[in-house]
């Protein structure tokens, strides 16, 4: 066992204890059916800890994210490990997706303001101490504002980030006041090579988009993929682009629903303006596209 895959181990093992006495339920690893996740889930089984599986359903993800969720949970479920799809159903019955989503938020989601994750990605595992597949390798941003344990809040300011997890900072952790969701981060020190090194080792089957030559597996059109990623998303998923594009129509028609009009000359007029600013890809708000490159 490599030093990482046993330091891994060992901060599943705490969280797991931590969460039987803080919680008295189990630990829950959220999996999201990406190569990190995969690995985090592959850790928690061999830790021999007990622990549930938790999903949060985006409406954006590729039929092959969902299959590939569905086969692993299908697995887990025949080992007696309960699994759930977190669906965002509201108290009053209809549920959040990114389509409905996008015309309540008055805006596309960008890399500065992602409600979409914010809502369909991290809003599951309410009262409970979740287990994520976070690492500092994929951002600097994650480098500077997460840890391998943390108690987030609702006010940033207020949160709790360990950058490591010595016995000191287990018991600080552990006994921390702050009302939040505990959170730890077993593989946060990962390097990428590090985690298919991992997958290649001890076969873990992957989502069979990375062999279609994805470096990332998220929802569709995640402004994280950069523009190239996206571009390369909607070629091969053309209903998601069409998806979008109503989408950002609704979300026009109740800004000016609303009066709210100030950016309507940025983003244009229409879906489709909105769809090409939110797509950098120069083309301006109403000119007219070559024939065979029409919208959908």
């Amino acid at each position: 066992m490599s030093d990482l895959e046993h330091t891994a181990i060992e901060r599943l093992k705490a969280a797991s204890d931590m969460s039987l006495r803080l919680y008295k339920q189990p630990l829950v690893i959220t999996y999201s059916g990406g190569k990190d996740s995969d690995v985090l889930l592959h850790l928690a089984e061999a830790s021999g800890i007990p622990f549930e599986v938790l999903h949060s359903l985006t409406t954006a993800d590729a039929p092959q994210t969902v299959y590939h969720v569905r086969d692993t949970f299908r697995r887990l479920e025949n080992k007696g490990i309960k699994c759930t799809v977190d669906k965002h159903v509201q108290p009053y019955g209809s549920r959040i997706t990114m389509w409905n989503l996008i015309p309540r938020k008055l805006m596309p989601p960008t890399r500065v303001v992602r409600y979409c994750c914010s809502v369909l990605k991290e809003g599951g595992g309410k009262d409970r101490f979740i287990a994520t597949g976070v690492r500092w390798d994929e951002s600097s941003a994650r480098k500077k504002n997460r840890g391998a344990l943390e108690v987030i809040t609702s006010k940033k300011d207020n949160s709790l980030i360990l950058s490591n997890d010595n016995s000191e900072d287990r018991r600080l952790f552990e006994s921390c006041q702050l009302k939040g969701k505990r959170v730890v981060n077993p593989i946060v020190n990962w390097k990428t090579d590090d985690v298919l090194d991992y997958i290649e080792s001890e076969h873990i089957t992957m989502n069979p988009l990375y062999g279609c030559g994805f470096s990332r597996v998220g929802y569709i059109g995640c402004p994280m993929a950069g523009k190239a990623g996206r571009e390369a998303e909607f070629a091969m998923f053309p209903k998601f682009k069409a998806a979008y594009i109503r989408a950002f129509g609704r979300m026009m028609e109740e800004r000016e629903r609303r009066g709210k009009t100030a950016n309507g000359m940025r983003w244009g007029h229409s879906g489709v303006d909105v769809f090409h600013w939110w797509m950098e890809d120069g083309v301006i708000p109403g000119q007219e596209v070559l024939d065979g490159f029409k919208e959908i």
